[in-house]
C-alpha cells in the first residue's frame, strides 16, 4: 500500500534503488503490503490520495532509518565518572578524557553526553578500558566551571534521551547559561540543604517550586532570595549519593540552567506577542 500527497509533494513508489529525496517514514510493513512516504519538493496545494499495490521490494532494501535525539536530556544522572586526563591535545585543542561504565555501553562517534550538564561531543571512546573523549571550545570553558576539573574528579554524567524513554526530569539542553556558587550546606536529618548564589540575570528565571539543573541534575527549587541574589533546594539521602553536589565545598562552582520555558515565555513578552494575539 503507498500513500501519497502533493503537499511537499508526498508520494511513494517502490523501488529497488534509495530515491535521491529522503523518505520519511514506514507506515506499515507486512509481506505483501508496504506503505511508505517519498518527500518531492513541488510547492503546491496538497491532495491526499490513497492507493494500493503489491511491493516489489526485496526484504533486504532499507529505506528508513529512525534518527536519534542528540542534544535533549532530563537531567537525571546516570552514573558519576571519574576524570582521568584534562588538558590541551595533539590536535591543539582541548580534551576531557572521562572513566565510566553506563554512558559508553552503546556509545558511538558524535554521540551527546551531558558532563556536568555541559552537553558535549563524543570524539573518542574505549569500551575495554572503560573511557571516552569529549572535545572543549573555549566558550565552554569560560561559561561552565569545568576549567576546575582535575585528574581524579568526579562528574555528572548522562547521555541523550531516547525518544522511547521516560522523561523522569525536565527539558534539559546540556546548554549552560552560567555558573552559580555554593554559599551554604546545611544538614537535616537524612536530606542536606543546599544554597547557591547566582547572577541576577539567571535568578529572574528562578521561582519556588521550578525546574532547574545544576551540574545536569534536575532539581526543584524550594525558595529564592531575591536580596541576596541566592535560592536553595534540598537533595534526599537517594540523591546525595549518585550526584557530585554534595561532594562540592562551600565556595566551589556549579553549572546552571535554567528552565527554557521561562525563556521563551520572557521572548514572547518583549516581542509584542500577546499584543498580536489580542488584537487578531
Amino acid at each position: 500500500m503507498t500513500l501519497s500527497t502533493s503537499l511537499n509533494s508526498l508520494s511513494v513508489i517502490p523501488k529497488a534503488s534509495p530515491s535521491k529525496h529522503p523518505v520519511i517514514f514506514n507506515l506499515l510493513q507486512t509481506p505483501s503490503f508496504r506503505i511508505h512516504l517519498k518527500l518531492n519538493p513541488i510547492f503546491k496545494p496538497s491532495s491526499l490520495s490513497l492507493f494500493t499495490q503489491p511491493s516489489r521490494l526485496t526484504p533486504k532494501t532499507q529505506y528508513f532509518q529512525t534518527p536519534k535525539i542528540r542534544s535533549l536530556f532530563t537531567g537525571i544522572v546516570e552514573e558519576m565518572g571519574e576524570v582521568k586526563q584534562l588538558g590541551k591535545a595533539d590536535h591543539g585543542g582541548f580534551d576531557l578524557k572521562i572513566l565510566a561504565k553506563t554512558v559508553i555501553q552503546d556509545a558511538h562517534l558524535g554521540d551527546s553526553i551531558a558532563v556536568n550538564g555541559t552537553c558535549l561531543t563524543v570524539t573518542d571512546f574505549d569500551t575495554h578500558l572503560g573511557e571516552f573523549t569529549v572535545g572543549l571550545a573555549p566558550e565552554t570553558l569560560r561559561k561552565t566551571s569545568l576549567s576546575e576539573l582535575k585528574p581524579g574528579s568526579l562528574v555528572n554524567l548522562e547521555r541523550a534521551i531516547q525518544p522511547t524513554g521516560r522523561m523522569g526530569g525536565h527539558f534539559v539542553q546540556g546548554h549552560v547559561d552560567g555558573t552559580g556558587v555554593i554559599v551554604g550546606k546545611e544538614v537535616e536529618k537524612d536530606s542536606l540543604w543546599i544554597k547557591v548564589k547566582a547572577d541576577k540575570n539567571l535568578l529572574k528565571y528562578v521561582v519556588p517550586k521550578g525546574f532547574i539543573a545544576v551540574d545536569g541534575t534536575s532539581l526543584t527549587v524550594v525558595d529564592v532570595f531575591q536580596e541576596e541574589l541566592c535560592f536553595n533546594f534540598m537533595l534526599v539521602d537517594y540523591t546525595q549519593h549518585k550526584v557530585v553536589i554534595p561532594l562540592k565545598e562551600v565556595g566551589k562552582k556549579v553549572n546552571l540552567e535554567v528552565d527554557i520555558l521561562g525563556k521563551y515565555v520572557e521572548r514572547l513578552l518583549r516581542s509584542g506577542f500577546v499584543d498580536s494575539i489580542k488584537s487578531s
